[in-house]
């Protein structure tokens, strides 16, 4: 009974983001019963293969069909039907945010590794920006939910991404899609894969994906947020026998797009003066908030980007007495480089450069027990070097000296007569100094600060597994990591803002001419660069004081019990992770111990306990996790308008539950369901960056005119982690005879409605999602061909993704906006 019920169980997988997959064979299969296939069907969530209801992990598994028939492009598109996983792209192409159960960080500072790891085909990528592009062929994608430490050896604090792709095969086959839709969307994707000889197959694979921008820049004319992506990549499989395999991959990407957009939710005094007509204004166009859906923005110049990503990897599995031995090795090289407007107005204020380059050796080798015995065990070490070089240029524009004069002209300096501007204290300077050019100094298009930084990085970790099957029902895990990381850095900061570099509190000239010192101290407010700095300037590191060296290690332990009730599987387990120390790589970054803002950040430790149920029952199945998910130390890496201030959280806590469940009332109607709930709390935040509109915890102080660097947020809420979401799916599909059938997949996807970041005001950062996804499509299987249509965000709902303090414009915020209604068709054929 058990075996029929898992049998309809799997039959849902093809229309389900299920924790299943048919396992692909390097040889031509043998033609066998639907039963026979399903008994085959496996996961790898443990680096083993166990049977869907015996792994005893959340996890949640998205297959080639999924994959295909909603119309998944990327890994964005993939949170759309796993509720758990959430993946924001920000200002630039290369800041990608992955996020599991409301845990993750990693975008905007590259000294800061994600807590969610991405692995492709066992291969880890080390930045976000290195797994954004297209989807390859894929056979399934796994999503890990909760710390993953002792099973990967790099940053899986908060969860792991595994995508693994299609192998090449001993039949000549292949497939091409083409695709249309609207704002001139264009895809092509191709692939092709047989022998070469009796024990060597390869399969090469092709992408193209263009489409104009849903945004629309009003001062230049030009679409914004488009799509210009190509790929190639090349798969080889060797089988000299029966015990060995060997896989070599490699594949070069790019990406070459005008992203981001960012619209106006708020506009503070600063930013009215932008709009405000000469003579009270700079009469520069700004964004209107009370239009934020209109697909305009308003920048000066247009957000470009481009992404450059090469590698080659190498998978060796060879089969022993002892058990198989996996050896995957593996080279990658990736080029960022971004150009923004960082005003986000129609003026000519600030203006951002900021190239990367990150080279990546990784090395891989597990080794897993043979046999079918009651004990089973892996073991496994990995090894990683990188090196990176990382740069921001951050000049001011050609408007930015009218912008600072009517900010500044309008506060009285005590001790003066009549009001006085920054060229006014130019002119003071110039009596006593003669070294000052009224007019030209402060302020000058071009100036700024150009911070540039290198890291290099050597981490490893051994790790081992073992079950013990202590009677045909009870299996008990164990497992244990060790990991250690060594993180060299320098910085090579330069400053050219030459108002930045003064001290105005004490000014020793002006007691000479009868003002008090600090006369000009209000006008820190826009030193942009280190005026909560004792010095006014940066200081490189390493220096006699610093290092530039950050290292840590850390034993990682999971405890795990599974008991096998029949048709229902249950699990408890306790386990513990942790992600390494992270560099400060921005202009943020100061010397230990200034204003509390340092260097590094600390490590991130993990404790998660979790228990679950795996029911199968007719037709259908329940799978239930829930969880207590603590992290001390958490790296939080807010934005407060100026910069990314990096600082450990004291502890953030998560407790909720998971829930997937599908369901095949009858041969011709699947449904799939899953939800996420989620209750988080800072259980110690000491040090949240200060906030313009938190009077309470954020009093100016008036001798000095400045807030305080931090804030205490114990006990708030943590923004950005919904307390629900909801992805499900009902597809109905019908034969129309002569091996043809006709399908129809609805998907409606559901987050509530929460703050989304600390740093804006609750009222302008608080959105939810509503978004439904349609396909139909007809499939001719004798003719090897199928024809789909397909819209995504069918109801056109618009929202906010992400909300953050404007730059140098104090109390005004902006946003991005998400993607509009998209839809197309596609033409799949497979010979």
């Amino acid at each position: 009974m058990r075996n029929i019920r898992l049998v309809g169980l799997l039959s849902l997988v093809p229309l389900a983001s299920s924790p299943a997959f048919s396992q692909e064979s390097p040889r031509p299969p043998e033609v066998k019963s639907a039963e026979q296939q399903i008994e085959k069907i496996t996961v790898t969530a443990t680096k083993r293969e166990e049977t869907l209801q015996e792994v005893p992990l959340s996890v949640s598994v998205t297959t080639a069909a999924t994959i295909e028939q909603a119309h998944i492009r990327d890994l964005i598109d993939l949170q759309s039907v796993v509720p758990s996983l959430k993946v924001s792209q920000f200002n630039a192409v290369g800041q990608t945010n992955f996020i599991i159960r409301g845990f993750g960080n990693g975008s905007g500072n590259d000294g800061i590794e994600s807590s969610v790891g991405v692995f492709i085909d066992g291969v880890y990528r080390s930045r976000t920006s290195s797994a954004i592009d297209d989807l390859p062929e894929v056979s399934r994608i796994e999503v890990l939910r909760g710390t993953q430490s002792t099973l990967f050896g790099k940053n899986v604090s908060a969860g792991a991404i595994s995508i693994v792709t299609v192998k090449p095969q001993f039949i000549f086959g292949a497939k091409a899609d083409v695709g249309i839709g609207n704002y001139n969307h264009l895809q092509a994707k191709a692939t092709v894969t047989g022998p070469i000889s009796d024990t060597l197959a390869f399969r090469l694979s092709g992408n193209s994906n263009v489409r104009d921008g849903y945004l629309k820049n009003v001062t230049t004319g030009s679409d914004v947020n488009d799509r210009q992506r190509q790929s190639v990549r090349g798969d080889l499989l060797w089988v000299p026998s029966d015990v060995l395999s060997v896989r070599v991959i490699g594949d070069y990407n790019e990406i070459k797009e005008v992203c981001c957009g960012v619209v106006s939710i708020f506009n503070g005094p600063a930013t009215q003066f932008i709009g405000a007509a000469s003579p009270n204004g700079l009469g520069r166009p700004v964004g209107d908030p009370a239009n934020k859906f209109n697909n305009n923005i308003i920048f000066n110049t247009d957000p470009t980007n481009r992404l450059t990503g090469k590698g080659i990897s190498g998978q060796v599995d060879w089969q022993t007495a002892l058990g198989t031995l996996t050896s995957i090795s593996a080279y990658r090289k990736q080029t960022n480089k971004s150009i923004q407007d960082v005003d986000f107005t129609g003026a000519d204020i600030a203006n951002k450069i900021q190239p990367n380059d990150i080279k990546t050796f990784t090395q891989e080798f597990r080794l897993a027990s043979a046999g079918t015995g009651p004990v089973s065990w892996l073991i496994g070490g990995f090894y990683q070097k990188e090196k990176l070089n990382s740069g921001t240029d951050t000049t001011y524009g050609t408007d930015t000296r009218g912008f600072i004069d009517g900010l500044t002209g309008r506060s009285t300096i005590p001790g003066l007569s009549a009001r006085s501007t920054i060229f006014g204290f130019e002119y003071l300077q110039n009596l006593v100094t003669k070294s000052i050019i009224p007019g030209s100094t402060y302020f000058q298009a071009g100036q700024g600060i150009h911070d540039f930084y290198t890291m290099d990085q050597t981490a490893y970790s051994f790790f081992g597994n073992v079950d013990f099957k202590v009677t045909d029902r009870l299996t008990l895990t164990a497992g244990l990591a060790y990991l250690s990381d060594r993180k060299n850095a320098a910085s090579d900061v330069v400053l050219t803002d030459k108002f930045a570099l003064l001290n105005l509190q004490n000014v020793p000239q002006l007691p000479l001419i009868g003002l008090p010192a600090n006369a000009f101290g209000g006008l820190n407010a826009v030193q942009f660069f280190y005026a909560n700095t004792p010095n006014h300037a940066p200081v490189n590191f390493p220096n006699a004081t610093e290092s530039g060296e950050l290292k840590g290690n850390k034993f990682t332990h999971a405890l795990r019990a599974a008991y096998d009730l029949g048709s229902v599987n249950a699990y408890v387990s306790y386990s513990t992770g942790w992600k390494a120390g992270a560099y400060n790589l921005s202009l943020d970054s100061r010397p230990p111990d200034v204003n509390g803002v340092g260097r590094t950040a600390g490590p991130e430790n993990v404790t998660l306990y979790e228990a679950g149920l795996k029911a199968s029952f007719r037709g259908g199945f329940v799978n239930l996790a829930v969880f207590n998910q603590a992290i001390k130390g958490f790296q939080s890496n807010a934005y407060t308008g100026t910069g990314y201030n990096l600082v450990n959280a004291g502890k953030e806590s998560a407790r909720g539950f998971e829930v997937d469940a599908a369901y095949r009332p009858t041969a011709w109607l699947a449904w799939t369901g899953a939800a996420t709930y989620l209750d988080p709390k800072y259980d110690s935040f000491t040090r949240a960056p200060c906030v313009s509109f938190d009077t309470a915890r954020c009093p100016v102080n008036p001798a000095t005119g400045r807030r305080p660097d931090f804030r205490d947020l114990s006990g708030d809420r943590p923004a950005g982690i919904p307390k629900w979401s909801v992805s499900t799916s009902a597809t109905a599909s019908r034969e129309v005879g002569n091996g043809a059938n006709v399908y129809l997949r609805v998907e409606y996807d559901y987050v509530s409605k929460t703050q989304l970041i600390e740093t804006t005001p609750a009222e302008l950062s608080s959105w939810g999602q509503r978004s439904v996804n349609l396909s139909m499509g007809f499939v001719n299987k004798p003719a090897n061909y199928e024809m789909m249509l397909w819209a995504r965000n069918l109801t056109n709902y618009r929202t906010i993704i992400a909300t953050f303090p404007t730059v140098a414009q104090d109390g005004s915020f902006s946003g991005f906006p998400n993607q509009p209604r998209t839809f197309g068709a596609t033409l799949r054929m497979r010979f």
